[in-house]
């Protein structure tokens, strides 16, 4: 009989599940954006918390009286809007630029590579979290994965400063899981998402805030789908999942990112398809299996 507990566990999984892919499938928009659009990743970013903070005023203008309690926020819920948006501006605009100078396959594997090591130590040694043999070794089985992932060749023009970035990147997420998981109150509000842009605006405005090149009902397609699935709804899913589900165990099923990232990379952008790479994405498969068997 399936006890009570794990219903919402199994609805975190797929919720962080879903987060993951969505993120994958967003790397891959966004490196087609810098491609084609004369958009830069600082650019790229704010577009996204611009549609994703647009997107949450418009649903709470519909709704209105619906979600009056939060009308007056407290000092406390503003300050975590605040810090929130200050780690997805720095961890999303590092992982744009790690894409931009490193490819998609290779920069989201070291963005999501920090993840496991990272989340897992930290939730032992910060949150008391505890560390069970399955997942020890699903976190070895991933970083297994990842090393096979990282050894092909990179795709970009400056790999070192898009790994410098991706680890930048990887960091910044981990703090954001770490933190929601220790009870802050990291979620995905309109708050957030507008201090992203805010922090991101200045940067842009000097890198170039409008496309430049490409097909403008390509790109505004593009940017409307970055802020709404990647970034809206699948930090929602994330940060809900975060709930049910430990950090360790989080930080292993965001391993779908890259193995999704890497796959689109291969078939749609041209990006070199190696023994490793297959290999890589089979153990990342096996490591998320074996949480998904705990």
């Amino acid at each position: 009989m399936t006890s009570s507990l794990a219903v919402p566990f199994r609805h975190g999984l797929l919720s962080i599940s879903a987060a993951a892919v969505a993120w994958g499938v967003g790397g891959a928009v966004a490196a087609l954006l810098l491609r084609t659009s004369g958009l830069g990743p600082v650019a790229v970013s704010c577009w996204r918390f611009g549609v994703a903070a647009l997107c949450l005023a418009l649903l709470r203008s519909l709704t209105r009286g619906a979600d009056r309690s939060g009308a007056d926020r407290s000092g406390a819920r503003r300050g975590a809007a605040v810090l929130t948006g200050l780690g997805l501006a720095v961890s999303q605009c590092a992982y744009f630029g790690s894409v931009q100078y490193a490819g998609l396959g290779l920069g989201t594997l070291i963005t999501i590579g920090a993840g496991p090591v990272l989340t897992s130590l930290g939730g032992h040694l910060l949150l008391g979290e505890r560390l069970t043999r399955r997942a020890v070794a699903a976190v070895a089985l991933a970083l297994a994965g990842l090393a096979l992932l990282v050894a092909a060749p990179a795709a970009g023009p400056r790999p070192a400063l898009g790994v410098s970035l991706a680890v930048l990147a990887g960091a910044g997420q981990s703090g954001l899981t770490l933190w929601a998981r220790g009870g802050g109150s990291a979620r995905a509000s309109t708050g957030a998402f507008a201090t992203g842009l805010l922090c991101l605006l200045p940067f842009a405005a000097v890198q170039g805030v409008l496309p430049t090149a490409g097909d403008p009902a390509l790109t505004g397609g593009a940017l409307l789908f970055l802020g709404t699935v990647p970034t809206l709804l699948a930090y929602r899913w994330y940060f809900s999942g975060l709930t049910a589900v430990p950090g360790a165990t989080a930080s292993v099923l965001v391993l779908l990112e890259p193995a999704t990232a890497a796959l689109i990379g291969v078939l749609f952008l041209g990006e070199p398809f190696t023994a490793g790479l297959v290999a890589g994405s089979a153990l990342l498969l096996a490591a998320i299996a074996a949480l998904a068997r705990a």
